[in-house]
């Protein structure tokens, strides 16, 4: 499932998280990346300064908090955050992510965007499947999510600088089949309680999902 989820920050909070990134520094983006990915990789990355960590760590508590996300991926631990930089000729050619990270299993890949998409050209997310590729460029504060078992790549910058934070989750749900299918019932069950309140057909689709979970979840 790919999934875009609008203001996971405010236009003011991705502003101001903006300006406190460029106070920050930033080093050569091939040192977290895997043995073949650094040869497609030309990026910079924040120093996991304390200021660095700071500041990611109130995005990870914006991103878990948020209902959406929650739901979807329903997170059981997530790998450090990385707040990346694409200056313009920079780019991150077609890979995969590493399944492993700092003893986290990447279940689930995300992207929020920090800048908006008018202040710099190309810098897209590309996903691909067996079936199409996808171009995903979204407003500052929205977030895109997508299975980390996709290769994937962001276009080379033509015209000024893309900043965005990236992360991988481990699920409850190992499969992404499953983590949909329980999306697509919390949709349902809200739904219904919205048209209906506490009803029949409320306790009989809650009862689903919790079974379902209860079926699922790895402990």
């Amino acid at each position: 499932m790919i999934l875009a989820i609008e203001n996971i920050l405010s236009p003011a909070e991705a502003e101001a998280f903006g300006e406190a990134a460029a106070g920050l520094t930033f080093g050569d983006g091939k040192a977290t990346a895997g043995r073949f990915a650094r040869e497609v990789k030309a990026n910079d990355q924040a120093e996991r300064t304390p200021e660095a960590e700071a500041m990611l760590n109130l995005i990870r508590d914006k991103v878990a908090g948020h209902p959406v996300f929650a739901s979807a991926v329903r997170p059981r631990a997530f790998t450090p955050l990385i707040l990346s930089r694409y200056r313009e000729g920079q780019t991150y050619g077609m890979h995969v992510d590493d399944a492993l990270m700092k003893g986290v299993r990447t279940d689930v890949s995300f992207t929020l965007f920090l800048s908006n998409s008018n202040a710099y050209e190309g810098g897209a997310l590309e996903i691909s499947d067996t079936f199409e590729s996808r171009e995903v460029r979204l407003p500052a504060g929205s977030l895109v999510l997508y299975p980390s078992t996709t290769l994937h790549r962001v276009t080379p910058v033509t015209r000024g600088e893309r900043l965005a934070v990236v992360g991988w989750a481990q699920s409850w749900l190992r499969k992404a089949g499953q983590r949909e299918i329980v999306f697509d019932l919390d949709r349902a069950v809200m739904q219904v309680h919205a048209q209906e309140g506490k009803s029949e057909l409320f306790d009989t689709l809650s009862k689903s999902r919790s079974n379902l979970l209860r079926m699922w979840a790895e402990t």
